[in-house]
């Protein structure tokens, strides 16, 4: 048995699910709120006896493993990893020789980072001049204190280090951990005399330290972050998302500040899908993690230099991952953290008003250059044209190119001979493509359902395995749906009911027989009591849909390469619309 198969045996899908939703009993299932939308009716089901889960509202589903990614916003190994630890299974069992000791040494950071944190909590309620300054200057709640684990560093040499020498951990470990260091009278605390605030993954666990600086030391710097550590790695970490992440999949954007204290604030503003980086420097790897649960992105960097740079650099990083960048400006003179004790409910409407971020560099730009000047539309065009080079999307690039037309006074054939000569002088770096994965979206979302509603008919019925025919692979999102396509074609008189029984001479491919589960669960709950005639009819319905929505895909691609092509290509493009046309047409007739 391998670690997976270990996790399930000892773990219900229901018990899962129950941490994250209230579950009520339907029959041999549960039913819940769906997390992925704002509904009121229950649509999540969850399969006590299939181990499985399905969500009608959005189309997603899957075991207790990709329900945890889902809502977690991890990947599988930590999923696997966080339902280890409920299981009380010992992964390092499973792994191989030598792999074992790096996995118990993460787990002896994670015990030691958790010990500091308790021990920072227990001496901030010991310092009165410390709990003022959170109360007073910073103006945090003990409830925000709480919540987001504050603490102090004693202003003592070795406080932290005596008190987990005493608990068993070597100098070795706490080191690793970011929570000693060498100092000239010998190994003493990382952190003194310091507002401590818990780095935390998106799971929860302490992963590492801000401390900001409590005296008027100008020698000091004021913040210090704990150093890059096995499990803590600032270009990945995204502070605060253990707490946000519920907030951002419902408000479906995300607001990114500089620094975390922003965040504290925001989140006791009632502002809560807020999350920092470690100050300005965004990377793809922030922007994949809070893409697992929105595709808006919303910045409210400074409104200085740095600010706009790092907005720059930001904007082909979220091409290339596929989020959209917005810009929230805040007022002038006043940071998110300012603004959240001034006016809190002037923060809450600023992000709610974002600017996307190509317009608002091309408006900070335009306000302080002379746009009327040779030497103006010079830079102007050179900060400006940088950007939409770095532009996946070639529709958008047009778009940019004709504003900035518009905003200089020259042709667009001027900017694409300068941004020509601008690329062959000085290449930038290319940005490594991610592979495109479809958003689950309001439209894709139902995409989704309609898919998995044919499929569930034609895998359970194969009298209606013929309503397959005009159905293509590409017409379909999920990969594990076109290779159950293909599968059902090429075996037409195939049983489900047979392969559940253990009697079926032919067996569906490993990649998709946790699909056919979720689709086996969408089956019982839609159609298994409905007359065949019913049945005839939603194929046929689904069916058409189908077509429907691939043609108006299909037409909507061809429609843009038509803005770029030449005459020949052009009829091309026509010959292939006329196609599209005749194939919902026949399916339209075949059904009359």
């Amino acid at each position: 048995m391998d670690a997976v198969e270990e996790i399930k045996s000892r773990l219900s899908i229901d018990d899962v699910v129950s941490q994250y939703l209230e579950l009520k009993r339907s029959g041999r299932n549960f039913k819940g709120l769906s997390p992925f939308s704002q509904e009121r009716t229950p649509s999540l089901m969850v399969s006590p006896e299939k181990q499985i889960w399905h969500d009608f509202s959005s189309g997603k589903g899957g075991d207790m493993f990709s329900f945890v990614m889902e809502l977690e916003g991890i990947d599988f190994k930590a999923a696997l990893d966080l339902l280890a630890r409920q299981a009380g299974v010992d992964l390092t069992k499973f792994q191989r020789a030598g792999s074992g000791e790096a996995a118990k040494q993460k787990e002896s950071l994670y015990t030691v980072l958790e010990l500091a944190a308790k021990f920072y909590q227990v001496h901030l309620a010991r310092s009165k001049s410390t709990l003022q300054y959170v109360v007073t200057q910073r103006e945090f709640s003990k409830q925000t204190a709480t919540t987001y684990r504050l603490g102090y560093s004693p202003n003592q040499d070795d406080a932290l280090i005596k008190f987990l020498r005493s608990k068993g951990f070597t100098d070795d470990i706490i080191k690793k951990a970011g929570l000693g260091t060498k100092r000239y009278r010998g190994f003493g605390d990382m952190f003194r005399n310091r507002l401590m605030v818990p780095l935390q993954d998106s799971t929860g666990r302490v992963i590492g330290f801000t401390a900001r600086q409590l005296d008027a030391n100008p020698d000091a710097p004021k913040y210090i972050n704990t150093p890059a550590s096995p499990v803590y790695d600032k270009s990945r970490h995204v502070f605060g998302l253990h707490l946000a992440k519920d907030a951002i999949r419902k408000q479906n954007y995300a607001v990114v500040v500089e620094g975390n204290l922003d965040v504290i604030a925001s989140h006791q503003a009632g502002v809560e899908n807020v999350v920092a980086t470690a100050g300005t420097a965004l990377t793809d790897a922030h922007l994949k993690a809070l893409s697992r649960f929105t595709a808006d992105i919303r910045l409210a960097f400074d409104q200085d230099e740095a600010g706009l740079r790092a907005t720059e650099r930001a904007i082909p990083i979220a091409s290339s991952v596929g989020v959209s960048l917005s810009i929230v400006s805040v007022p002038e003179g006043k940071d998110p953290d300012e603004l959240c004790k001034k006016d809190p409910e002037a923060w809450r409407q600023v992000v709610t008003k974002p600017q996307y971020a190509i317009d608002w560099i091309m408006d900070r730009y335009a306000s302080i250059l002379d746009l009327s000047t040779s030497q103006g539309k010079r830079t102007f065009s050179d900060r400006v044209l940088a950007v939409i080079d770095d532009l996946s999307d070639s529709v958008e690039k047009d778009h940019y190119l004709s504003k900035t037309a518009d905003m200089l006074g020259v042709s667009v054939e001027a900017l694409r001979l300068k941004s020509a000569k601008v690329v062959r002088k000085a290449p930038v770096q290319e940005v490594k493509k991610l592979p495109e994965m479809p958003l689950v979206d309001g439209g894709t979302a139902d995409q989704l359902k309609a898919q998995n509603k044919i499929m569930a008919l034609t895998l359970f019925l194969p009298s209606l395995r013929s309503y397959l025919d005009p159905l293509t692979p590409d017409m379909f999102l999920k990969p594990e749906a076109q290779s159950l396509l293909n599968f059902l074609k090429s075996a037409p008189e195939y049983s489900y009911e047979n392969e559940r029984e253990g009697t079926s001479d032919i067996h569906l491919l490993p990649e998709i027989v946790e699909y056919g589960k979720i689709l086996s669960l969408l089956y019982e709950e839609l159609y298994q009591n409905l007359e065949v005639i019913e049945l005839r009819y939603e194929a046929t319905r689904l069916q058409i849909r189908q077509i429907e929505t691939y043609v108006k895909t299909k037409k909507s691609q061809l429609a843009r390469a038509m803005q770029t092509a030449n005459e020949q290509e052009t009829d091309q493009l026509l010959e292939a619309a006329k196609k599209l046309d005749v194939l919902l047409k026949s399916a339209k007739e075949t059904h009359k």
